[in-house]
């Protein structure tokens, strides 16, 4: 039977300190989402846009995503430190650290994405798979806003709906990827720029694995339950047996 904890059991402490350090802890890492989902956003209408400016100024403020959670990291150690946490406090501070990281990776993978926008851009032509990028671009940066939605409002359901979310972003990164081959089999003279979409759409499809992790631990976090590698069907029949 998972433990269910409602948001007030979250939030609420006896010490008022306590509460202050957990809310700046969440807050920290909600405004580490807003940055690095500004970023995701940003890449994409870079790459689409042929914006080597703002190609550029995405891989230039990766390096303010790494500091935010280097912060982050510092804070939950004072945390663990001081306040000696448990149960779902000690959950809270674990979902925090662990999101920081899989933020910070969606940052990487905003960067990679905005420096093969600036090459493609230089080469001048639009490759194939523009249309892709663009779609499921839009599609995985739903996912990252949902995901910190979802934390932000300790929202396992709309945690569940990004899990769910994260299968059909793979069946349209595979099916992108093959019409892709084939076009390269057909015209060898697109090789070159094809494969630099394809790193993209590799990017764009590990930015929604990524944000499923946040959104398994958001479950985690308000149901009690670790929902990692059990698969959809396990974690319904399991976490969420209402549904």
């Amino acid at each position: 039977m998972p433990i269910e904890t409602k948001s007030d059991e979250i939030t609420h402490h006896i010490s008022q300190q306590f509460n202050n350090d957990l809310d700046e802890l969440r807050n920290q890492l909600l405004a580490m989402g807003g940055a690095v989902e500004k970023q995701v956003s940003d890449a994409i209408r870079a790459l689409i846009d042929a914006d080597s400016e703002l190609g550029l100024s995405v891989r230039e403020k990766d390096t303010d995503i790494n500091y935010m959670e280097v912060s982050i990291d510092e804070n939950v150690s004072r945390v663990l430190a001081r306040r000696q946490p448990a149960a779902s406090d000690l959950r809270l501070v674990i979902a925090c650290t662990k999101a920081a990281t899989d933020l910070e990776r969606i940052g990487d993978e905003a960067s990679k994405i905005a420096r093969f926008g600036i090459s493609l851009s230089e080469q001048g032509e639009a490759p194939r798979g523009y249309v892709e990028a663009r779609h499921i671009g839009s599609h995985v940066r739903k996912m990252v806003q949902d995901a910190l939605n979802a934390f932000a409002r300790f929202d396992a359901d709309m945690a569940l709906a990004v899990v769910q979310e994260d299968k059909s972003v793979d069946r349209e990164y595979k099916s992108a990827m093959r019409e892709l081959v084939t076009y390269m089999m057909e015209d060898p003279r697109s090789i070159t720029r094809v494969l630099n979409i394809m790193w993209v759409l590799r990017s764009l499809e590990r930015i929604g694995d990524h944000a499923r992790n946040i959104a398994e631990y958001v479950i985690y976090l308000v149901k009690g339950t670790d929902v990692r590698h059990i698969g959809i069907k396990r974690m319904k029949a399991e976490v969420f047996e209402d549904i």
